[in-house]
């Protein structure tokens, strides 16, 4: 039997889904499982396999210097001392890292127990922060200083937000701290991301892609009576995004745009906006805040005829794999790991802001009707996350050897 541990900033969301899933598969397989979260605003509960370190006052103090002085992870000291006493009493086979930014967490403490002890290390990477000197994005940015030392960052008062440019110091930290680990595996769930790993000062570790997975038993086709709620004539032609923090980062304004191009035979359908999102939006976009729960999210992937994301910035989107495994076509922009998501069967993918392409391809696939719902259903049997969670398994008995 081995004992995994993980650590994350967060019981909740994307990663905190994911986290949870990987304890009850270990259990499953019969090992003890563990996640060790902040206990701050949101990670407050006691529960069995959860263990909390820190308070409020520690992470609120952490987050507050970061954004004063422009340094992550150097905070929370003695909350990380204690939780590094827990993690020697336990003596994890292995320890999964998930998101470490968020400001709740000494890097300095954690990373030197990693190394004192030769603790064998497995890290997802969700996105680019661990290697560079500040942001977890920049493509939009245009920035490729993080191959070779960050300096003038032109996104430092974007997440994790600051005052000041400290981009030059975290980046040697970052490198400091990160690096000569002796038995660490860096997962990411993209060949677009394990591709950038391999540029960066965490380029000697070897890199596992390992897809992330969604529930097909939840995220398949549903038939409602949407478009019937929602006052959609049966002819016209449904494009629907879904994401949670619509703004240019995901394509807001080229859903915006393409309600102006195109002709009153397709239907914008929003989902994931809110009050302020409204007030952008025309009257011709149909929007809705937020779902009840996945199965109604499955019934709107489900009524749509085709699935956009025109997003500028991404790793692997979970969307894209839900409409698919709805049996609706994917079009997207290609940027980051979303084209991996489709092939030629199921989709298609055009330059990055190149709306007038998207705008043809739209037309397109509407005239041709080129993908079927079978062939999409096809291709999401690639997504089912009980198969993605058992290369895990995979993974941690190697490492234990």
């Amino acid at each position: 039997m081995k004992t995994i541990v993980f650590i994350n900033s967060v019981g909740y969301g994307s990663t905190g889904k994911i986290v949870k899933s990987l304890i009850d598969v270990c259990v499953d397989n019969g090992d003890s499982a563990y996640v060790c979260l902040p206990k701050g605003r949101h990670n407050k509960k006691n529960e069995k396999n959860i263990i909390l370190f820190g308070n409020r006052f520690s992470e609120d103090s952490h987050i507050i210097l970061s954004r004063l002085t422009g340094k992550t992870g150097v905070y929370s000291y003695f909350a990380t001392k204690r939780l590094v006493r827990k993690l020697k009493i336990i003596k994890p086979d292995v320890l999964h890292l998930h998101n470490l930014h968020n400001s709740f967490i000494n890097l300095s403490v954690l990373f030197d127990y990693i190394k004192q002890n030769n603790t064998k290390v497995v890290w997802t990477l969700h996105d680019c922060w661990a290697f560079t000197g500040h942001c977890p994005h920049f493509t939009m940015a245009k920035c490729d200083k993080w191959e070779t030392g960050c300096y003038k960052c032109p996104q430092y008062r974007e997440y994790p937000q600051s005052l000041f440019d400290n981009s030059k110091k975290m980046y040697r930290l970052k490198k400091k701290w990160f690096t000569g680990i002796q038995n660490l595996t860096i997962v990411t769930p993209s060949e677009w991301l394990a591709d950038l790993v391999k540029r960066s000062f965490l380029k000697d570790y070897p890199v596992q892609v390992i897809n992330n997975g969604i529930d097909l038993s939840v995220f398949k086709p549903t038939e409602s009576n949407f478009r019937e709620r929602y006052d959609i004539p049966a002819e016209k032609y449904i494009l629907l995004g879904v994401a949670f923090g619509w703004g240019a980062r995901k394509g807001l304004d080229v859903f915006i745009e393409l309600s102006k191009r195109l002709p009153d035979n397709y239907q914008i359908v929003l989902v994931g906006t809110n009050d302020k999102t409204d007030k952008q939006l025309p009257k011709n976009i149909v929007s809705i805040h937020r779902t009840q729960n996945q199965t109604e999210l499955a019934e709107i992937y489900t009524a749509a005829d085709l699935f956009v994301n025109p997003t500028r910035e991404e790793n692997y989107p979970t969307v894209n794999m839900e409409s698919l495994a709805c049996g609706t076509p994917v079009l997207t922009f290609r940027t980051g790991g979303s084209p991996e998501i489709i092939d030629g069967t199921c989709g298609s993918v055009v330059d990055c802001d190149d709306i007038d392409g998207l705008e043809s391809e739209i037309k397109r696939i509407y005239e041709e009707n080129p993908y079927s719902k079978d062939a999409c259903l096809t291709r999401a049997k690639a997504f089912d996350m009980n198969e993605r969670f058992q290369e895990y398994i995979k993974l941690y008995n190697s490492c234990v050897g």
